[in-house]
């Protein structure tokens, strides 16, 4: 009789390995392999180099299983098997398409890329669920794209259930691609940094907390890194009467969250501004939400949470660069001291806005640090903004909506947006929604379009730029891509940080420009 060990098992997802014991199981490692679909009829799946090598070394059982196992593996499916290898009680192969898959103009992003990610995804949350704790990763030909799927696909908040999901332990398999899979691991720790505030309660995560967290993830990198959480009488000495307007209705104080991250060893060059709208609860103020879905409006923060997070990783890679981020925190409650439709409060920059909805407070918010953000002569400003639901209605979970009066800008956000498959699609700018909100009874401008059920989304980019003179301005309207429920595979039910790892990818490609 052979020893239990020696089997060679093949099993469904849902099956255990009970020849094997409990504490043999938890002691050893999975591994995640790659295969490629055929590009032709007359072409049969073939083995990525690390998958080939390790079959080798199994003097060919894994293809001779893989072979007998069922039909081909088809882009995103999986397989396991057990006891193949003494080190490997369980291995899991998946599927990544096809070898000739790249750049797609049509889908506007890297496809071999996004199979690699969703592929390695699926495979590491398989052997999760076996509750196998540590995992070896193929790197599938982009060693970055494999780390991203598996810190992405693992990730799930479960900070207040007792019980949790097992955690799971990931590293390279092989030594090809060192480099990219700790670029990935960086990438994707960025984006669930994002996740992780966005989805926690807003009675745990406020303005304070969320300053503080910021503060705690950037502390490794102190002597690249300063931090300023401003606090309500600086902001009152900043003339910025918008923010001051909104953050009135709760008992939270605002918190005016400042980073300076100075990695360009040339400190006199300018830097990207980023600006993420900080929201922490958006009960819609006086202008009160329907309570069915109002919980989700606790990652109404999640353009400061994108934004700061990448600067976290931004300081992680030692990218090259000077970025500054500006994050006006606060709540927007009702209240007897909260904005009234029909007030006017006045900018930074002195224009006053008559507040017809207390609902659309994001853009006050975001008016003042926008004015703030010129006084650092910035090469660019890019803001990131669960703006409107619009937008939503307009591109849904596919793409961030970008507004933009730069050529320039939008070409480097959308080349970023390829590589991480983290989507963009640019919106109009046009004088015609500019009027809508220009033409206001009480003052020199309206919080809301004069058609406020036409071209949401534009109206509040128009707003916006009612507080711009830089010459390269980007706005990001995030409020599609806020949540995923299943659009996105290698991301789990639940606030989805996108599009971190965009912004991440475009502060990289700006370090690299001579």
């Amino acid at each position: 009789m052979l020893h239990p060990l020696r089997k060679v098992v093949l099993a469904r997802p849902n099956c255990r390995l009970f020849s094997v014991s409990q504490n043999y199981w938890h002691a050893k490692k999975g591994l995640v392999l790659g295969v490629y679909e055929k590009d032709k009829e007359d072409d049969s799946q073939h083995f990525t180099e690390a998958a080939e090598s390790f079959d080798r070394s199994v003097s060919g059982k894994l293809s001779e299983l893989l072979s007998i196992s069922g039909p081909a593996l088809k882009k995103g499916k999986n397989r396991i098997f057990y006891g193949v290898h003494k080190d490997f009680p369980s291995v899991v192969v998946v599927g990544l398409g096809k070898t000739s898959a790249n750049v797609c103009t049509k889908e506007n992003w890297d496809t071999c890329k996004e199979n690699i990610r969703a592929a390695v995804s699926a495979g590491c949350r398989l052997l999760q669920d076996l509750e196998v704790p540590e995992l070896e990763v193929d790197p599938c030909g982009d060693a970055q794209a494999a780390a991203e799927g598996a810190v992405l696909g693992l990730f799930q908040y479960d900070e207040f259930k007792q019980k949790k999901k097992m955690a799971v332990k990931t590293k390279l398999h092989g030594s090809s691609g060192t480099d990219g899979w700790e670029r990935g691991v960086l990438y994707g720790e960025g984006q669930n940094l994002a996740r992780r505030l966005m989805e926690a309660p807003a009675n745990h995560v406020t303005p304070t907390f969320f300053a503080n967290t910021i503060e705690q993830e950037l502390a490794p990198f102190s002597d690249k890194v300063i931090v300023h959480k401003r606090p309500q009488s600086w902001i009152e000495g900043q003339q910025m009467g918008a923010f001051l307007s909104v953050s009135k209705g709760s008992e939270e104080p605002p918190v005016f969250l400042e980073l300076h991250y100075n990695g360009n060893p040339d400190s006199s060059q300018p830097p990207v501004v980023l600006v993420g709208k900080g929201i922490t609860f958006d009960s819609g103020g006086i202008s009160l939400k329907p309570s069915s879905g109002m919980d989700a409006m606790r990652a109404d923060m999640g353009g400061a949470a994108t934004v700061c997070s990448s600067i976290v990783t931004a300081a992680a890679l030692k990218l090259p660069i000077n970025i500054i981020g500006l994050a006006p925190l606060c709540e927007n409650m009702p209240s007897g001291k909260a904005n009234k439709p029909g007030d006017v409060v006045r900018a930074k920059n002195g224009k006053t806005i008559q507040v017809d909805n207390t609902d659309a407070e994001g853009r006050l918010i975001l008016a003042d640090a926008l004015c703030y953000a010129h006084s650092f002569k910035p090469k660019a400003i890019v803001n990131a903004a669960t703006l409107t639901g619009a937008m939503d209605v307009a591109l849904g979970s596919a793409a961030t909506g970008v507004f933009t009066n730069s050529d320039w800008l939008w070409d480097r956000l959308h080349k970023a947006s390829i590589a991480t498959g983290d989507r963009v699609w640019r919106m109009p700018l046009f004088q015609h929604y500019t009027r809508q909100v220009t033409d206001s009874q009480l003052a020199d401008l309206n919080n809301i379009g004069k058609y406020s059920r036409s071209g949401g989304a534009c109206t509040a980019a128009a707003f916006l730029g009612e507080f711009v003179t830089a010459t390269h301005w980007a706005h990001l309207d995030i409020a599609g891509v806020m949540s995923n429920k299943d659009e996105v595979p290698y991301l789990r039910k639940g606030m989805s940080g996108r599009p971190t790892r965009t912004l991440v990818e475009f502060a990289a490609g700006l370090s690299a420009e001579p």
